[in-house]
């Protein structure tokens, strides 16, 4: 668990107030640990480039800016300036610069401004908590890694998941209610 002091000392570093369903979770249940996929992760912490756990900031490239509203309501997923593949061969030098500006705007942290990451899913593929703008309390699936792009996560009824609901469901599934 992690103590109140240090979730409020938190908020107050990135000027965000966490959704309090998340709050209480990370306070009176556990900071990480079991849940969906590959488990939750620690306040502050995400899925590294091993196995570890590595500390994340604001603005790291990965993650966004947390006050800045994040900037979606429905799905995302523009691959429009995705260069062709064949020009790698043709043009290795014109590939290698559209390419460097695909990415750039493509895995830009500024797609996922307003949000932290929650859970790994395997692949390089994440949950993300909304934490301000339109979506904030919602839960997001980041697909980018396999370019399926950034959408809400849905609950098994087709409504927007929130972290508890999300939650739940998972402690209501298949996996942790067998007899």
């Amino acid at each position: 668990m992690f103590p109140e002091l240090a979730v409020h000392e938190f908020g107050e570093k990135y000027g965000i107030t966490l959704p309090s369903e998340y709050r209480h979770f990370v306070t009176h249940i556990g900071n990480g640990g079991a849940g969906p996929f590959y488990g939750i992760f620690p306040l502050g912490f995400m899925d590294g480039v091993s196995s570890e756990l590595q500390r994340w900031d604001e603005n790291d490239g990965i993650v966004g800016l947390l006050e800045q509203p994040f900037p979606f309501t429905d799905e995302w997923n523009d691959v429009s300036g995705q260069p062709d593949p064949d020009l790698s061969e043709a043009n290795p030098e014109l590939y290698e610069q559209q390419i460097e500006l695909f990415d750039r705007t493509y895995w830009g942290s500024q797609n996922v401004n307003g949000a932290i990451p929650v859970c790994h899913m395997g692949c390089a593929i994440r949950v993300w908590l909304i934490l301000s703008g339109a979506e904030a309390g919602h839960l997001w699936r980041d697909g980018r890694a396999d370019y399926t792009g950034l959408s809400p996560i849905k609950l098994h009824d087709g409504s927007r998941a929130t972290f508890s609901e999300w939650y739940s469901e998972w402690l209501d599934g298949p996996f942790c209610n067998k007899r």
